[in-house]
């Protein structure tokens, strides 16, 4: 037998899937719908209008949750502070904004008294994984509903067939229908032509959050970025809100042709999938707090903290932030974080960023001892006793080999 729900909350962007999901609801269930859309900075161009086409297509309540400064502060930062980077090259864009949006839908389906949550995350995808892990952490028993596992439409082209049967309004056609993600830290594509990775991405296309390096100015552009404990507080040293920052640096990131990735990813389910991600101002605030590490972290620390950097993105990938492990090792994170102040200097030109100096009241370079020339705190005799110490392994083995094959 079926199971029935008196009301359900929606996580509700307005895109194909959700546009979609809350008729189909209705029509399946007979439950009331209530909309949550989550502002995590993708902009008011995607938000305008979502409350009335919510309604519109039956939802019986809407809610637009801002969650810019939680998301920045309780999740951007904290991945900054670790350079945790999913495979060498993900900056966890949707990764880092699935646990606050989830959190919140809880947050309001424990309080309006629903029965379920729903999601429109495909079978194929993380981002399932993400939702209800997190719902699993808050509201464990909630039942969760993901209609991609069991509804009638296989793909994107019967949703459109869907929508149209039933006047419901799309944003995208059938040529352009890329899948799209997009908050205050990134845009991602994936589908049609970047499915085959054999096909160069038409970035002059698909490009949302800046230009080609090819379209970039051809002068320099130069940022200087201050932070504290790790966390950037300022731009050209004007003080700056978190939310503020990363948007002027997407904006300069962005007309430089920073931040622009094409990768073929590990897919938590097991598959491989190629997408296209934009991240113009993560990307300099990566590159800047990394620079910074370099001169205020010993270098143990720094090695042992580039393995940390290694679990925590995997496990932000794969949706398990409100775990135990998440909070010990960023608590390792933010111990490291007490030296690492200062300002860095980047130089932004056609696609790449430069180091272009950086200074630290808690640096640990020591211009003497490193310098070439004459100084007074390092023997360069010692190194022979340093050294045959060191090689006393290598040597032993290498005698004794010899020994034995005479």
């Amino acid at each position: 037998m079926k199971k029935t729900y008196k009301k359900v909350v929606l996580a509700y962007s307005g895109g194909l899937d959700t546009s979609v999901i809350i008729a189909w609801l209705k029509e399946n269930y007979g439950c009331e719908v209530i909309a949550c859309a989550a502002n995590v900075g993708q902009g008011d161009d995607e938000l305008e209008g979502l409350e009335q086409k919510a309604i519109n297509t039956g939802a019986s309540k809407y809610y637009e949750m801002d969650c810019r400064h939680d998301f920045v502060y309780d999740f951007i930062f904290p991945a900054i502070k670790a350079n945790a980077l999913y495979e060498g090259k993900y900056m966890l864009g949707t990764s880092l904004a699935r646990p606050i949006i989830a959190k919140r839908l809880v947050d309001i389906a424990l309080e309006e008294g629903a029965d379920a949550i729903c999601h429109g995350c495909t079978g194929k995808g993380n981002d399932q994984v993400r939702f209800e892990l997190t719902i699993k952490a808050f509201a464990p028993k909630m039942d969760i509903i993901a209609p991609w596992r069991t509804w009638e439409l296989k793909s994107r082209d019967d949703e459109i067939d869907y929508a149209e049967a039933r006047n419901i309004p799309l944003k995208i056609n059938r040529e352009t229908n890329y899948s799209k993600d997009k908050n205050l830290w990134h845009l991602s594509h994936e589908g049609l032509d970047l499915e085959n990775p054999a096909n160069e991405p038409k970035y002059a296309e698909i490009l949302e959050m800046g230009v080609t390096p090819e379209a970039a100015p051809d002068q320099p552009t130069y940022v200087t970025i201050t932070f504290e404990k790790g966390i950037p507080v300022a731009l050209d040293g004007e003080k700056m809100d978190g939310v503020a920052l990363i948007e002027k640096l997407n904006e300069i990131g962005g007309a430089n042709g920073i931040g622009i990735s094409d990768m073929v990813e590990n897919r938590l389910v097991g598959m491989k999938s190629r997408g296209v991600y934009e991240t113009p101002g993560g990307t300099i605030l990566y590159t800047a707090h990394q620079n910074l590490e370099e001169i205020t972290l010993d270098k143990y620390t720094q090695h042992f903290k580039q393995k940390v950097a290694l679990e925590l993105a995997d496990l932000i990938y794969n949706g398990q932030w409100y775990t135990p492990l998440r909070e010990a090792l960023l608590a390792f994170v933010d111990k490291t974080q007490e030296s690492v102040n200062g300002d860095v200097k980047l130089k932004l030109y056609k696609g790449n960023i430069f180091g272009a100096g950086m200074t630290s009241p808690t640096t640990l370079y020591s211009e003497q001892t490193a310098s070439f020339g004459e100084d007074e705190d390092f023997n360069q005799n010692d190194s022979a006793g340093f050294i045959s110490l060191f090689g006393l392994p290598i040597k032993v083995k290498a005698l004794l080999d010899a020994e034995r094959n005479k």
